[in-house]
């Protein structure tokens, strides 16, 4: 006698096409979980800041006095203003709000609120509102949620799995921007499966094998895996030549692998012999993302005479746009009506794992 098994499907499509489920999503991911922001060394200096947009809120994110990586809601405390505009730069010592003269610290500390000469004005109650702020690998994570657990506990057995990448001490090569017209979800199901590989990605089937490696059991914060170089090939790129000496600390087998995980909510991280390549996700509506792609090499590899790794930009470059497209155009079926969920294969399982997910945190959401 035979059992017959339930199909796990696709999500329904007011996941990736309502406003509602969008808004509540932001609150469910990024207003309760760590989420990367950036780099350490996008704040080198003290008064290096940028800014952060997420979930309709705009953060400061800034190096203070003593060293210390700080972040802060970008309001000022005397009629709400937001301070900053610009997306990136250094403050002069100080943070000013543009309409009265407020003036922070780069602690967030009140030091100067003209006009405020009164009985009962007390400038150490006005500090900038803050936001709690840790680091991993050289990566910038933070947290809207004063009560979340530490981002250890979030990232789990990560930062020991992937301590011989050192990606504390990679350095940034090169950022590029994508504006993607799908929903985030999307980005992340499709990063999380190469069954369309063959079809999508010549030039990556040519240096990779789509059904090799294997896949670390799913994990309520992060899925992923890894997959192996084919024929001769020993990095990603569109020969797959190496032309930068394999990241120190790595071993044998690892010299032979790529890793590809997403880190919840909006982290996505490949790990190279060579180079480290991430991907943040940043929402921009249910139907919209901005992608940032950047690629991290080693500062010893980068400080040699005529380096360069336009080889691995080239060739993710490439499979990033046809990755997006494809994310574009699975986001048009899913709007229509004549849409209805499909079946994941047996090969899909960290899409499956991702929509449990998914489906999991609306079930604790509902019952808190």
């Amino acid at each position: 006698m035979t059992t017959a098994t339930t199909l796990q499907k696709t999500l329904p499509a007011r996941y990736y096409t309502d406003p509602e489920v969008f808004r509540q999503e932001l609150e469910r991911f990024f207003c309760t979980m760590w989420f990367c922001s950036g780099r350490t060394e996008q704040v080198q200096k003290p008064g290096d800041f940028y800014l952060c947009e997420v979930a309709g809120e705009s953060i400061i994110v800034t190096r203070d006095a003593n060293g210390a990586i700080r972040a802060f809601y970008n309001v000022c405390r005397h009629r709400g203003t937001r301070i900053c505009t610009e997306t990136a730069g250094a403050f002069a010592g100080r943070i000013q709000c543009p309409y009265h003269g407020w003036t922070y610290g780069l602690d967030g500390k009140l030091i100067g609120a003209p006009h405020m000469e009164q009985e009962g004005f007390r400038r150490e109650e006005y500090p900038l509102h803050s936001l709690r702020v840790e680091e991993w690998g050289g990566f910038i994570f933070l947290s809207l949620d004063p009560n979340a657990l530490s981002l250890t506990t979030q990232l789990a057995d990560l930062p020991a799995k992937f301590a011989p990448w050192s990606m504390q001490d990679l350095r940034l090569y090169k950022r590029m921007s994508y504006d993607v017209r799908a929903n985030w979800k999307l980005i992340i199901t499709n990063y999380n499966e190469c069954l369309h590989c063959p079809v999508l990605h010549p030039a990556l089937s040519r240096v990779s094998d789509y059904l090799s490696g294997e896949n670390d059991t799913p994990q309520p914060s992060y899925i992923g895996g890894s997959m192996e170089f084919r024929g001769e090939a020993e990095t990603m790129s569109l020969d797959g030549q190496l032309r930068r000496n394999y990241l120190p600390g790595l071993s044998e087998a690892q010299r032979k692998l790529v890793l590809y995980y997403a880190v919840y909510p909006n982290l996505l991280l490949s790990l190279h012999p060579d180079y480290v390549m991430a991907h943040t996700l940043w929402p921009q509506a249910v139907d919209r993302t901005h992608v940032v792609c950047e690629w991290y090499f080693h500062s010893n590899e980068m400080a040699r005479p005529g380096f360069s790794a336009e080889d691995a930009v080239e060739f993710w470059d490439v499979t990033n746009r046809e990755d997006w497209g494809i994310s574009e155009l699975s986001q048009k079926g899913i709007s229509s009506r004549a849409y209805v969920p499909g079946p994941y294969s047996p090969q899909e399982g960290l899409p499956k794992a991702f929509d449990r997910m998914v489906l999991e945190r609306e079930k604790e959401s509902g019952r808190s």
